[in-house]
């Protein structure tokens, strides 16, 4: 049965990356369920952000998945003062404005995409270039960098590289030990509670 959900992200490696994980979670939810990927939107959280701009981009996406897909709004949470808590509802009510006959969800990774690989550490070890004793640090969700710290356990000369090596490791990290931290945790119901909705909808 395929369904659809359209993407918005804000880098070059969520790209390739968010539509593996939102394809590994439909997998658990569902293992028969296609999932179709259409459009993915890159726009930069600074230029998302910006009145009217998010409404844009959800009333462009939704044009590819209406009536019966999603859209999945996937940022990072990286600003000092961001609160996913607070802001991801703020940034929904907008979204539902632009399009409020389709499902939508915001997601918030605090701070960083990457950190959910860091609290799935131990399910890294040894896969693109990170050490054999990789061990998950403490607060995962609160180190600012995370990229760098994977680049810390790698080799100098090959450290993280966002748009090859985001996409990798979301294809192996152990999503159980990710939803360990708050904002993994909100993504994969998220993520589940969309694909649900949609494999519904096509029942209906």
């Amino acid at each position: 049965m395929p369904i659809s959900v359209a993407l918005i992200v804000e880098g070059h490696g969520e790209t390739d990356a968010v539509p593996i994980l939102v394809r590994r979670i439909a997998a658990v939810v569902d293992p028969s369920l296609s999932v179709v990927i259409r459009p993915v939107l890159r726009v930069p959280a600074s230029r998302l952000l910006r009145a009217g701009e998010l409404e844009r981009q959800v009333e462009f996406a939704g044009r590819f998945v209406a009536p019966d897909g999603a859209i999945l709004i996937l940022v990072d949470a990286d600003a000092k003062d961001a609160c996913p808590a607070k802001d991801g509802p703020q940034l929904l009510a907008r979204a539902r404005v632009a399009r409020g006959d389709i499902d939508i969800s915001v997601v918030l990774a605090k701070r960083e995409f990457e950190a959910w690989f860091l609290a799935a550490a131990t399910s890294l070890r040894g896969v693109r270039r990170l050490s054999d004793d990789l061990e998950p640090p403490e607060n995962p969700e609160e180190i600012r960098g995370a990229k760098e710290w994977l680049s810390r356990h790698m080799p100098r000369h090959q450290p993280y590289a966002e748009t090859t090596d985001q996409a990798a490791l979301t294809q192996v990290f152990d999503m159980i030990q990710a939803r360990t931290v708050d904002s993994f945790d909100k993504c994969y119901r998220e993520i589940g509670r969309l694909i649900r909705g949609c494999a519904d909808r096509e029942v209906i």
